[in-house]
């Protein structure tokens, strides 16, 4: 549109701009008129909504103050804005109850969660300081959490300094000898933060002596009772024989070589996880089940699980473990007269001790061939431990008792399970299908000389591990899952039991007809009047034979 230049006299607008002129001057000539269209007017601008309780001309008014104090560029193509920012500031929140409702944010509950990770304990100085660094379990999580930062894993800086201070607090309450961040597996509702310790020499035989003392109580009533039930009448027993139980490993051995404490959040209590049973691993095997982040949750599952999901995390973690726990070539050796020793037995090795004549390798060398690397946790055979037991092997009182039959009848034909050896390199790995086990890399490839070695697992995604120098950990983040090339497919129920045979002798007869029973009674009373005449004759016969000898 073309700009419009001053109004001439015969145009519709000539004479707006003149003073003391005013557009209705026609319409309203009498002054009294004017003023009280002017009220009529505001107070229709007075008038208030019935649903917000504001009326257009206070919203007006305060729209121009607003827009004259900021004076905004432009105010006409942001009219509306402005007038709904002014309808937000008169906005107040309508107070149901007699008290203000003060209302709690997420940060402010979380800071008084791990309020009590940054208290000192009473009696804590700096005398101790020194003390503590000379020797002490606790772990440099900070350190750990660099080193796996290089590669872009782990957690935030945050999370890692309050698991530091939580391993902290769990160390001064447990008499525990190592410890170890193991990793974080997640759950639908909560998390496990997993810690991973072993306790000093005597401290677990104690608990463990406490739970043999338990059980063998629970078998004394139990034997009590049998005799109570021997004296009523007893029904026929099964002779169905359950496979025998496996025993669990000792702890300090096998998969139950480290004890394991759990929480959902730095600074919640931590809860000690329970030894893992053969049981439990051979089933977690068959079975693929999100955590939920409650250590009481059942484990709805077929095969049904023996415990609650406690057991269960403790089943995924010795599998992990048992999986993913690695160290560089050279970096454990195996000691000369333990070793000796297992071999003369025909075992195999299971512990090891640090090189110190170890000479760490390069990265290029490190993600070069997996062979630079080797499993330092024994791996769990298919029975559930790592050592295999037999369970049909009785001891000698056992044996002499037991008579030659029941030997024989026994199936001692089992074969040894042997897994492979302590520090076997990752080289020897089974791929998936096509998926190699283990994916090595460089941390960057832009300043190598300062590289770190990261290591992957592709059968159990989220385990990784470093090496740079002398240093090296493992952890998992993920959620306990191992990698399947297929979906999962839950077992088959077994087969149907077959029924019990038929035979004459047991099957039931078919109802006889009146014609059978008619001549069924009468072939009985035949029987029974042929008996009658035998007698009688036999009688007569003995009369006789009485008469003769008179």
């Amino acid at each position: 549109q073309h700009g419009h230049g001053p109004y001439q006299p015969h145009e519709p607008g000539y004479g707006l701009y003149q003073p003391g002129y005013s557009p209705y001057d026609d319409q309203i000539p009498d002054p009294k008129s004017r003023m009280l269209a002017i009220q009529n007017a505001k107070a229709y601008l007075l008038k208030s909504s019935t649903t917000s309780g504001l009326n257009l001309y206070d919203h007006l008014a305060n729209m121009l103050t607003k827009i004259l104090d900021e004076q905004p560029a432009n105010a006409v193509d942001i009219i509306e804005n402005i007038s709904k920012d002014v309808k937000w500031a008169q906005f107040q929140k309508k107070m149901d109850t007699l008290r203000d409702e003060h209302e709690i944010l997420p940060t402010f509950e979380a800071a008084e969660k791990h309020k009590a990770l940054f208290l000192r304990a009473n009696g804590e100085g700096d005398e101790e300081l020194e003390e503590e660094i000379g020797e002490t379990p606790l772990p440099n999580v900070m350190e750990t959490a660099f080193y796996f930062e290089q590669a872009g894993i782990g957690l935030s800086k945050d999370e890692f300094y309050h698991i530091f201070l939580a391993l902290k607090k769990l160390i001064s309450v447990q008499p525990i000898q190592t410890c170890r961040f193991w990793g974080k597996i997640l759950g639908l509702e909560m998390n496990y933060i997993i810690a991973e310790v072993q306790y000093h020499e005597g401290e677990e035989e104690e608990e463990t002596e406490e739970e043999e003392v338990i059980e063998e109580g629970g078998k004394g009533m139990g034997e009590v009772e049998d005799e109570d039930e021997k004296k009523e009448d007893e029904p026929p027993k099964s002779t169905y024989k359950p496979p025998p139980v496996i025993p669990k490993e000792e702890n300090g051995t096998g998969a139950n070589k480290y004890v394991y404490f759990v929480c959902n959040e730095p600074g919640k209590p931590w809860v000690k996880l329970p030894p893992v049973t053969p049981a439990q691993i051979v089933c977690a095997r068959k079975i693929k089940k999100f955590f939920t982040g409650r250590l009481d949750a059942p484990v709805v599952s077929f095969p049904p699980f023996p415990g609650n999901e406690a057991n269960y995390l403790r089943a995924q973690i010795a599998r992990i473990s048992a999986g993913t726990q690695i160290s560089p070539i050279g970096f454990y050796q195996f000691a000369e007269e333990e070793g000796d020793e297992e071999e003369e037995e025909g075992g195999g090795r299971d512990t090891y001790e640090e090189n110190p004549d170890f000479q760490p390798l390069s990265v290029a060398e490190m993600v070069g061939s997996l062979s630079a690397w080797v499993h330092h946790g024994q791996s769990i055979l298919n029975q559930g431990r790592c050592v295999w037991l037999n369970p049909f092997q009785k001891s000698e009182e056992e044996e002499e008792d037991d008579e030659e039959e029941e030997k024989a009848e026994e199936p001692n034909e089992l074969q040894q399970e042997i897994g492979p050896p302590l520090l076997t390199p990752l080289s020897e790995d089974e791929g998936i299908q096509n998926i190699p086990a283990w994916t090595a890399e460089a941390s960057t490839n832009l300043i190598p000389q300062y590289a770190v070695a990261i290591l992957q697992s592709n059968r159990w995604p989220g385990a990784y591990a470093f090496a740079s120098g002398r240093k090296f950990d493992n952890i998992y983040f993920g959620w306990g899952h191992k990698y399947s090339p297929e979906n999962h497919i839950p077992a088959l129920p077994p087969p149907v039991q077959a029924e019990y045979p038929s035979g004459p002798e047991i099957a039931e007869t078919r109802d006889p007809t009146l014609e059978e029973e008619l001549a069924f009674k009468a072939a009985r009373e035949e029987a029974l009047a042929a008996a009658e005449e035998e007698e009688d004759e036999e009688d007569v016969d003995e009369d006789e034979e009485d008469e003769d000898d008179d």
